[in-house]
């Protein structure tokens, strides 16, 4: 079988393309020996120190506001945020909220008597099948975050509200945003910390 002319030229460039090394430096974070491997924290598992770095968001954190949703402030206290916010149409918990998820985590795993219920939220948009879906998604991505921080899987339960509990009642971005959430929900009565 023959190949086209445009369709030779088009790998003959590649290949050429491939094999000049040029100014292009090595980077530490693409070579790898042996077999690929999967970050244990995209698995669900239990991230060990070593693999600990500090993520930045893919956004520009300090660009926001603090109160926008999908940013994080610095809190005196991480416990006292309850609520993970998502971009449209998305389950992934921003790099931001690891510090926060991080310490609900620890203050499950210190405290035997609590219990948390993760609440996955949609904004009105969409079918409410798919938005029911997504709520369930987000909540059980944040379930999963918060047991790779050492949470004891039995204390967290999950339930997806879907569009049917809007935070925010309005037809903007603003509302919408705010309602695509996980809400962290402790079922004892006090604060965490108390």
């Amino acid at each position: 079988m023959r190949a086209s002319l445009p369709a030779t030229l088009l790998l003959s460039s590649l290949l050429a393309a491939c094999a000049i090394k040029g100014d292009i430096p090595p980077s530490k974070h693409i070579s790898q020996k042996g077999a690929l491997k999967v970050h244990p924290g995209l698995l669900g598992q239990p991230v060990p120190p070593e693999l600990q770095a500090e993520v930045r968001p893919a956004t520009n954190a300090a660009a926001r506001p603090a109160d926008a949703p999908g940013s994080v402030a610095p809190a005196a206290d991480p416990l006292s945020v309850r609520n993970v916010h998502f971009e449209l149409d998305s389950t992934a918990i921003g790099a931001d909220y690891d510090s926060v998820l991080q310490a609900h985590a620890r203050h499950l795993a210190a405290n035997p008597a609590l219990r948390v219920r993760i609440e996955g939220h949609a904004d009105e948009r969409g079918p409410s099948d798919y938005n029911r879906r997504l709520g369930q998604k987000r909540a059980d991505n944040v379930r999963q975050a918060l047991i790779g921080h050492g949470a004891p899987e039995s204390r967290i339960a999950i339930r997806s509200l879907g569009e049917s509990q809007p935070r925010q009642r309005g037809h903007d971005e603003g509302s919408w945003s705010e309602n695509r959430r996980a809400e962290l929900v402790y079922d004892r009565q006090d604060k965490p910390g108390h």
